[in-house]
């Protein structure tokens, strides 16, 4: 008797296909990464109240956008399992969560890199830091609890409902300069009216979030090959 059709997709741990020799997209997102930099560096001119300091804007806030698109991908991807029961959706929010992490990390670290310059310290418990920091410790949770559960379908539930459930903080970490007294200024990009930023600056940034935005589908798409050939390999022995 042939076996049900949803059998497969829910979990085939098949690796995609790999061309083998130079990842190509990774290469090039390394590449665009470096670009932006030079850019910045070289190009971009300095603002006048912060001077070279602000510079590190052009890879905070791309390494934000990115983390929250990342976190973004974990809830749909969840979302996507908990309805289709398919345990690929569920590698590929695991493999986004571990990016995810990452480009919270570079906030966290350029931001008080930013800070101690314009605001004289190195950190304080801004609304919105603060909000960041409890948002990278859900999703280091969210990785820990997935290494704790060694039954698949048990762990990629609850780690489903982990990562719908850290996502709605992202809405209020954006907000958060509308709602609290914050240091952190009000949105010069993403706000209902045009940008307040001038040309040379707002290049700058939109290519350094597209070069942020290639490096972190390069490395989810890295991630997710390894992800499915541990899976295919615990299929194997029978775990």
């Amino acid at each position: 008797m042939n076996s049900p059709a949803s059998a497969t997709p829910a979990y085939d741990a098949t690796p995609p296909k790999s061309a083998g020799g130079i990842d190509w997209l990774f290469l090039i997102a390394v590449l665009a990464i470096a670009a932006a930099l030079a850019r910045v560096i070289y190009y971009t001119p300095f603002e006048a109240v912060q001077g070279p300091a602000q510079k590190i804007f052009y890879l905070h806030l791309p390494a934000a956008l990115c983390a929250f698109m990342a976190f973004g991908v974990v809830a749909l991807a969840g979302i996507g399992h908990l309805w289709l029961g398919d345990l690929r959706l569920d590698r590929a929010a695991e493999s986004s969560a571990e990016v995810g992490v990452i480009f919270t990390t570079v906030v966290l670290i350029t931001g008080p890199l930013w800070a101690r310059p314009v605001w004289g310290t190195w950190w304080t418990w801004d609304a919105r830091l603060t909000l960041t920091l409890f948002l990278w410790f859900i999703y280091v949770g969210y990785l820990v609890l997935r290494g704790a559960i060694d039954d698949r379908a048990l762990r990629a539930r609850y780690s489903a409902v982990l990562g719908i459930l850290g996502s709605l903080l992202i809405p209020f970490i954006h907000l958060s300069v509308y709602l609290f007294r914050t240091l952190h200024p009000r949105p010069i990009v993403i706000k209902p009216s045009a940008p307040s930023l001038p040309p040379e600056m707002l290049t700058t940034l939109i290519i350094s979030f597209v070069a942020f935005t290639l490096f972190y589908i390069a490395l989810v798409r890295q991630r997710y090959r390894l992800a499915a050939e541990r899976d295919l390999l615990e299929l194997e022995e029978g775990r």
